[in-house]
Order: C-alpha cells, then sequence, then structure tokens
C-alpha cells in the first residue's frame, strides 16, 4: 500500500521553518552588504572586496557536500537526531564568527594595510561558511524526512521561505533605522548621502542586531522541531535481509555515488544554480546599481531590498494553491516572467529615479517564486531517498556558491575604474541586466528540459525493470535494507 501522507500541525511548520531564520539574517548581509561595507565604507579595492567573497563562496561550496557526506551516514548525538545535531554545530560556527565579519580588524583604521584586514578576516569567513552550509543542509534535508507527499512539501519549503523574507525584510528594516538615526544625528550631507568609514557603527549595530535576533529564532527551533531517529546504513533493523523480490525493490535506497549517475540529479542542479545566481547575484549588486549608477542617496540600498522581499513574501502566499493548479514546473516558469520584466525595464529606463521602486517588486516577486519551486523540485528529486537527501541539498548548493563566487569575482576583475565618472556609473546597471535576463534564459532551457523528461530517479527503475526482466538474483544489485551496491 502507499504510504499515508504526513504533514505537520500549523506550530511545528513554523518552529521548523524559523530554524533557518539566523541564516537568512546572516546571508541577507553577506550577499547585500558585503561588497558594500569592505569597498565603499572601508575602501578596498573592487578585487581585493571580490576576494573575501569568493573565498566565502568557495569555503561553502567545498564544505556544504563535504557535509551532506557527513549528515548521511552519522548517527547524531544520542537521540538528538542527525540533522539537528549538524544544526547546532552549524549555529555554533555561526555564533562565534559572524560578528567578527561586518567590523574592521581589532585596532585597524582607514590607514591600515589592506592586506593586513584581508589576513585577519579570513578566518572568520571561512568558520562562518562551514556553520552556514551546516546549518543550511541539515535543515532542508529534514523536509523530505518532516513530510513525505509533493504539496506538503511545498507548503513546508513556502512556510521556510516566508521566514527567509521576514529575515531579509528585519535586515534592511533595521539597515533603514539605522541609517536614518545617522542622518539626524549629523547635519554633513557628505555623510547623509555617501558611503564612508562613518558608517562603520552602522554597519557594527547591524550585524550586532542579527546576531542576537539570530540566537533566539535558533533557541525556538531546536525546542519546537522532533526529528525522528532512524537506523544507519548497515546497523540492525530487525528485519529479515531478504524478503519478497517486491518488497526489496520498492525499498531500494540510493547512496550518495549512485545520484551521480541520474541524469535528473543534473537537471535539478543546473536549475537550482540558475536560480540561485539570480537572486544572489541581483541581491549583491542592487546596492552598487543604486549608488553607483542611479546615484540614488545610501538609504535606499535599505528601502529597495526591503520593497523586493516584501513583494517577495506576498507571492509566497499564493505559490501553494497556483502550484498545485499548474504544477512546480509551470509555477517556477511563471516566476521568470517577472524577472525578465525587471530586465527589460532595467534596460530602457537609463534614468529610474523613485521608478526602481516598482522595478523591485518585479524583481523581488519573481525571486521568491523560483527559488521556492527550485528548493520543492530537489525535494521531489529525493522522494524518499531521505539517507542520502543531505548529499542531494550539498551538491546543489555547491554548484549555487561557487557559480556566485566565480561571478563576483569576474565581475569585480571588469570594474573599468574607481571612478564614476563617463561609462563607469553604467558598469553596474549593465550587471543588473545580463545577470536577470542572461542567467534567465539559461533557467528557461534547463526548465525546457525537465518538462520534456520529469523528474524521477531512471537509473533505479531502469535496475528494477531489468531484473524483473531477467529473474537475476536480487542480492547481485541490492545489499542489506535493500540498499544499491
Amino acid at each position: 500500500m502507499p504510504d499515508q501522507p504526513v504533514t505537520l500541525p500549523v506550530c511545528r511548520r513554523l518552529t521548523y521553518a524559523v530554524g533557518h531564520f539566523f541564516n537568512d539574517l546572516c546571508a541577507s548581509m553577506w550577499f547585500t552588504y558585503l561588497l558594500v561595507f569592505y569597498h565603499s565604507v572601508l575602501g578596498f579595492k573592487d578585487t581585493n572586496a571580490g576576494a573575501l567573497l569568493l573565498v566565502g563562496q568557495i569555503a561553502d561550496g567545498i564544505c556544504t557536500p563535504l557535509v551532506g557526506y557527513e549528515s548521511d551516514r552519522t548517527s547524531g548525538c544520542g537521540k538528538y537526531g542527525k540533522r539537528k545535531t549538524w544544526h547546532l554545530v552549524g549555529t555554533l560556527s555561526v555564533f562565534a564568527s559572524f560578528p567578527f565579519i561586518f567590523n574592521p580588524c581589532i585596532g585597524c583604521d582607514e590607514k591600515t594595510s589592506q592586506i593586513l584586514g584581508i589576513i585577519y578576516i579570513i578566518p572568520f569567513i571561512i568558520i562562518f561558511q562551514f556553520g552556514w552550509a551546516a546549518t543550511q543542509i541539515s535543515h532542508l534535508s529534514l523536509i523530505p524526512e518532516l513530510v513525505n507527499c509533493e504539496h506538503a512539501k511545498v507548503e513546508l519549503t513556502s512556510y521556510r521561505y516566508a521566514f527567509t523574507v521576514v529575515a531579509n525584510i528585519t535586515v534592511y528594516a533595521v539597515a533603514w533605522l539605522l541609517f536614518h538615526f545617522q542622518s539626524q544625528q549629523t547635519e554633513d550631507p557628505s555623510i547623509t548621502q555617501n558611503l564612508s568609514w562613518a558608517d562603520v557603527p552602522t554597519f557594527r549595530y547591524l550585524a550586532l542586531t542579527v546576531w542576537g535576533i539570530g540566537t533566539v529564532t535558533s533557541v525556538i527551533f531546536h525546542l519546537g522541531t522532533k526529528e525522528a531517529v532512524q537506523p544507519q546504513e548497515g546497523e540492525e533493523t530487525g528485519k529479515s535481509e531478504v524478503s519478497s523480490f517486491s518488497s526489496q525493490t520498492s525499498g531500494a535506497l540510493l547512496r550518495w555515488k549512485h545520484w551521480l549517475v541520474e541524469p535528473a540529479f543534473y537537471q535539478v542542479a543546473l536549475l537550482y544554480m540558475c536560480t540561485r545566481l539570480i537572486v544572489n547575484m541581483s541581491q549583491t549588486y542592487i546596492p552598487m546599481y543604486l549608488t553607483n549608477s542611479l546615484l540614488l542617496p545610501k538609504n535606499y540600498i535599505a528601502t529597495i531590498p526591503l520593497v523586493m522581499y516584501v513583494s517577495g513574501f506576498v507571492s509566497s502566499l499564493v505559490m501553494k494553491p497556483v502550484s498545485k493548479w499548474i504544477g512546480t514546473s509551470m509555477t517556477y516558469f511563471a516566476g521568470l516572467v517577472p524577472i525578465m520584466a525587471f530586465s527589460f525595464w532595467v534596460l530602457v529606463d537609463l534614468n529610474m529615479g523613485s521608478r526602481v521602486y516598482g522595478a523591485a517588486v518585479l524583481l523581488g516577486a519573481g525571486s521568491a517564486v523560483i527559488l521556492v519551486m527550485s528548493l520543492s523540485m530537489t525535494a521531489n528529486l529525493i522522494g524518499d531517498q531521505t539517507q542520502s537527501g543531505a548529499f542531494v541539498y550539498g551538491a546543489m548548493s555547491f554548484t549555487d556558491k561557487v557559480a556566485n563566487g566565480l561571478g563576483v569575482m569576474i565581475i569585480q576583475a571588469l570594474h573599468p575604474c574607481q571612478t564614476l565618472e563617463s561609462d563607469c556609473k553604467w558598469f553596474y546597471h549593465n550587471v543588473m541586466v545580463i545577470v536577470t535576463a542572461g542567467v534567465s534564459a539559461v533557467a528557461a532551457l534547463c526548465l525546457a528540459t525537465i518538462l520534456i523528461w520529469p523528474i524521477t530517479i531512471r537509473r533505479r527503475l531502469a535496475v528494477i525493470r531489468g531484473l524483473m526482466a531477467t529473474n537475476e538474483d536480487e542480492t547481485s544489485y541490492y545489499g542489506i535494507n535493500g540498499s544499491l551496491n
């Protein structure tokens, strides 16, 4: 008989969803303000600021699949659960490192060597990225373990993204308040309009606020989320090693290496990478676009991202019924439409001014849809293969982190000059158009392959059909507990 649908009560959905809130707060600052802080506030060169982000993305990319692999194969701390154990390890690492990232090195000032600042901050970035990866992968891996039907996974992912939006709104709202208080305390127009070393305390207070709120929400997650402790591969299950052919084939377990020969694995990975490129790269460069290309006051780097995530929050509320009506893939395509509209708007309207708020609504709404749908596709790919789910999420995230890091480094290296004169002010304008339109086109092509060849574990099905056709001994393909050899 098919498994009965498993869902969660609202309170448990909320306590689960809040478990990534600390990560989301930190990620919002990392992608939106890291380049701004190190380049415009601390005065680092474009390439040095980009190198710091690249180091972080590479560290995250390396740690992510390794954490996924270890999370799948370890049993966790006693009866606490393997996913929650890794979540706790990650949270503690983020807790210990994040406040140092948005602060100058101890005793440093404007004249301190940039090389010294880079050497000081890199260890904290690596620790932070390891912790972020451990928290992200363990949290995502809980989705197919807590619920087992497609719409419940979309719903849980939507709850998770809703808190992602709330986290971003929190960061930008606090940033706006801090900039507002700063403008009231000084009459110097250069400090009010432009970013400089005088903004170091603003970013310090913002980081400490994020640190405090994230700690509280992580505690709520660990107290309110219950993870079932599952036997690990090779452990005694109390069941007979050999049962009927149908029961063993239906319960076949994929290890990490078997995913590498699944075509759907690469389909979803490419789509997820494109999704993250659109979301993260636009989030990274929109502050530079606002201040350098549109020449808007610095408070816009708080208000525009805030508008984006409010529109994303609204769109996340309607995603579940829409995806249930037209399907996950077509909902993803619907999310690409406003992103392409944003790209066209930026391309033709060279002096947006306040009209940038309308463009931000389009980008925010579309980004929310494609992100939730790509995560739902990943959960659907994993299906009942929860024993290796963390590796799948880790591999998907690896492509995202490395692609984002390399993308930022290439863009920083291509920056034409250090001033805002002549064509330099349009550099970030071109970046916004290329990132949103170009990557969206690649995502659309990848989505087309999924519509032609739907997401399914084809290799396992082929093995089962072969066994049924040849009537070979299934133990040559399946080991103890139905695991593929």
